[in-house]
């Protein structure tokens, strides 16, 4: 089974495809784009994909968010993955050797004090795994990179220290998605992510939400996102507990399609484990 990531092999990604497939008969393609992982699932090149779509300490990855919103994909699955941050470089180079650090901004921004602590220069690359990969085609000692553990295994470096990120609880979210075509029949529903655009009118949002708390229904996501093709318009994404096969949510949609211009079901499934 072929599933699409974003990233060079040994990206956070591709460790949270490994989370949730295994690795058993499982085929993992990276993409450089999440645009170019969206369009190998549209074309069936892959049998489905994998998108992080927000991290505990930098919040929601709006551009993923907005893809999904985009394409006709359907989410099976969340995944949470612990980040751990290592400090990677060469054999043979020793803490104190390192002057220049490269990784992702975000990775680097999470590491930021311990760069300072140790007078390293951080250097942002395109993506952790990728600066990993950079690295071990130099012949140098006074350079490391912030990346998995995982990227030491593909590009032979050493870990020269581990959990170097300020906040040790650094958790990002995942979602499974597949082609509606390809939905699991035995899935469990626990837990449904949808988009909605209100009605151009004030108070349509306070609505919706009153809506929402008229039927009981949980929220724990709730995000506005500008619609390029309508200039101040928004799309709000939310998350909340149960299924789209429960009555109480089948009641909640038919009264929440009187107060919205638009609704759609990004997926119904079973809730990750944290």
């Amino acid at each position: 089974m072929k599933v699409g990531f974003q990233g060079t092999l040994g990206s956070y990604s591709e460790e949270a495809l490994y989370k949730f497939f295994g690795k058993k008969d499982i085929e993992a393609i990276g993409y450089p784009l999440s645009e170019d992982v969206c369009l190998a699932l549209d074309k069936s090149e892959v049998a489905a994909i994998i998108l992080p779509v927000e991290n505990s300490i930098v919040g929601n990855v709006d551009i993923n968010m907005d893809l999904l919103y985009k394409h006709s994909f359907y989410a099976i699955a969340e995944v949470y993955l612990p980040i751990n941050h290592c400090l990677l470089a060469n054999k043979g180079t020793k803490l104190e050797d390192i002057e220049l650090v490269h990784s992702h901004p975000i990775a680097l921004a999470q590491c930021h004090d311990f760069c300072v602590k140790h007078k390293i220069k951080a250097v942002p690359e395109f993506d952790t795994a990728g600066a990993s990969k950079l690295l071990s085609l130099k012949d140098v000692n006074n350079e490391a990179t912030i990346a998995s553990k995982l990227c030491s295994e593909y590009y032979g470096l050493n870990i020269v220290s581990e959990s170097i990120q300020k906040v040790s609880n650094n958790i990002t979210r995942f979602l499974v998605m597949v082609l509606e075509k390809d939905i699991p029949e035995a899935i469990k529903l626990e837990k449904t992510s949808m988009a909605f655009s209100t009605n151009h009118k004030p108070g349509a949002l306070l609505e919706c939400l009153g809506i929402f708390a008229d039927f009981g229904v949980n929220l724990t996501k709730l995000q506005s996102r500008p619609i390029p093709e309508n200039p101040f318009m928004y799309v709000f994404y939310t998350d909340f507990l149960g299924s789209i096969n429960d009555e109480s949510i089948i009641n909640c949609l038919k009264s929440l399609k009187e107060h919205t211009e638009t609704i759609k079901i990004l997926g119904s499934y079973p809730r990750g484990i944290i």
